[in-house]
């Protein structure tokens, strides 16, 4: 028996990194899962591969292979029509809808001054916007279903100590901040949690991107604003935020709810 038995969780960017881990874990402890991910490109700005259909079916493998039930869909956050009528879809097949987790997100680097609007506004509205309409489109389900559930919105350690070089990315993480505690707030008459996560680097695509690097090299003194209190580990493992993820969504965090969890090896108290 899993601890997430019976559950259904709505899983957003879940075709690779962060995302596929989470899916593939709460599967393995029974829960099945809602996936989807734009699989393509988003914004020119960005200096990291984009994630593919490919990888949303190696997803769909590997949950399978955990003995899970997956529906996952080609989707872009930015679409309310589209996500309302894949939540719809799955709670229709699956019976209901318990766990959200809006992952969804993309980083670009540049000076503030120096960006195009385009830049800032594409990732402001997938970011921030896109998260909102992911919790606008599941809600209403949880909130039907009358069985509370829990809402994690990935954050960043920019939502807690702004970065030099991502003024977007930290604006729109900082702004998760204020969704995630009024959401709690209004969410909390029905049982449903919302929290937020804010992981520091991680291994993955975004995690290792080298437009990040060439910035930093270029403003060496924009290094000061980085570090990791646990030296031995500059960059976290994708499962290290599915633990998070796992406690956030389970029931040993159910006094839990308006919170921002770190698991930033230190790096937003220095």
């Amino acid at each position: 028996m899993g601890q997430f038995d019976g559950k259904v969780a709505f899983i957003t960017g879940a075709a690779r990194g962060q995302g596929r881990a989470h899916a593939v874990r709460l599967a393995r402890e029974g829960a099945t899962i809602i996936a989807i991910d734009i699989c393509g490109p988003v914004s020119e700005y960005n200096t990291y591969d984009s994630a593919t259909p490919d990888d949303l079916a190696e997803t769909v493998r590997r949950v399978e292979s955990e003995g899970g039930k997956i529906m996952a869909e080609q989707a872009d956050i930015r679409d309310s029509a589209q996500l309302k009528a894949i939540v719809n879809r799955g709670v229709e097949q699956f019976g209901g809808l318990d766990i959200v987790i809006a992952n969804a997100g993309i980083c670009n680097w540049n000076r503030f001054w120096e960006m195009p609007d385009e830049q800032w506004e594409t990732l402001i509205d997938v970011n921030l916007t896109g998260t909102w309409k992911t919790l606008k489109a599941a809600v209403p389900s949880m909130i039907e279903s009358g069985r509370g559930g829990s809402i994690i919105v990935i954050s960043s350690v920019a939502g807690i100590k702004p970065i030099p070089g991502q003024a977007n990315y930290a604006a729109s993480k900082f702004g998760l901040v204020g969704l995630t505690q009024a959401a709690a707030k209004e969410l909390g008459e029905y049982g449903i949690r919302v929290n937020s996560i804010h992981p520091y680097g991680v291994k993955t695509p975004m995690g290792n991107d080298q437009g990040g690097l060439a910035l930093l090299e270029k403003h060496p003194h924009y290094m000061s604003s980085l570090s990791s209190i646990l030296t031995e580990h500059p960059l976290a493992d994708t499962d290290d935020i599915t633990e998070a993820v796992v406690w956030l969504a389970g029931d040993g965090s159910r006094m839990v709810t308006g919170s921002q969890v770190a698991v930033d090896m230190g790096a937003t108290k220095v």
